[in-house]
């Protein structure tokens, strides 16, 4: 990993992210194991979910937190290091906390309807924090417009703790036909917000808030993670 040591003072801010939630209504989280995750990430986002999944194993912890949940697939399917881990889930769409929460309910999940753009409770501390597909749904002129998320995130991250995620790029990738239309049609509609998001701006909001970070680029995805 990269090393960082600069600081950005905390922020609060007020910003509308019901759009990007707002899709996944209960008969869409039904097939979103086969539309996102088989179709999408295969033949338009260029990055198998298999890739995803590993991403989960290297980096979940036995006290996670997981934010921007879909459909829970990578929860029910990673390997914790505890049988019983410690999860909490954060959505700002109870649909999908709903369902996340039936999916994993094995391991007693606590949920929190919440918008990511706001502190969250501080009392909450994680050994790790995944936000899978979560920021190319949310809304802002570029990438650099969510930096708020990784500084609302990392005050609940335990030293030595880690923040992970995937996110798919809208700049400095290689969309084919069908990536770019499909694209086109989210961002029109406000379901991503990811038109000008770019690797270097991913790596300037990484740089600012973590000790240490990496990013590498699989097909339209950017893996990120960033360590306390």
């Amino acid at each position: 990993m990269k090393d960082s040591s600069t600081q950005q003072p905390e922020t609060t801010i007020d910003v509308d992210a019901t759009s990007g939630a707002a899709v996944y209504n209960k008969s869409l989280l039904m097939i979103y194991d086969f539309f996102v995750l088989g179709l999408s990430n295969t033949f338009f986002w260029k990055c198998p979910t298999k890739l995803i999944l590993s991403f989960y194993n290297q980096h979940v912890s036995a006290k996670h937190l997981d934010v921007g949940v879909g459909s829970g697939y990578f929860l029910d399917n990673c390997q914790f290091s505890n049988p019983n881990p410690i999860i909490t889930l954060v959505d700002l769409n109870p649909n999908a906390l709903e369902y996340t929460a039936q999916r994993i309910h094995r391991y007693k999940p606590t949920i929190l309807l919440a918008n990511i753009f706001q502190p969250l409770p501080s009392a909450l501390t994680f050994d790790s924090i995944g936000i899978n597909y979560l920021l190319h749904c949310l809304p802002g002129h570029s990438i650099l417009d969510k930096a708020v998320v990784f500084r609302n995130l990392k005050t609940l991250l335990n030293d030595g703790g880690v923040i992970f995620g995937t996110t798919i790029l809208g700049k400095g990738v290689l969309h084919n036909l069908f990536a770019r239309q499909l694209m086109r049609t989210y961002n029109a509609k406000g379901i991503f917000g990811n038109t000008n998001d770019t690797r270097k701006d991913l790596e300037t909001i990484l740089k600012e808030n973590f000790r240490t970070y990496d990013i590498r680029i699989v097909g339209c995805v950017a893996f990120f993670v960033g360590c306390k």
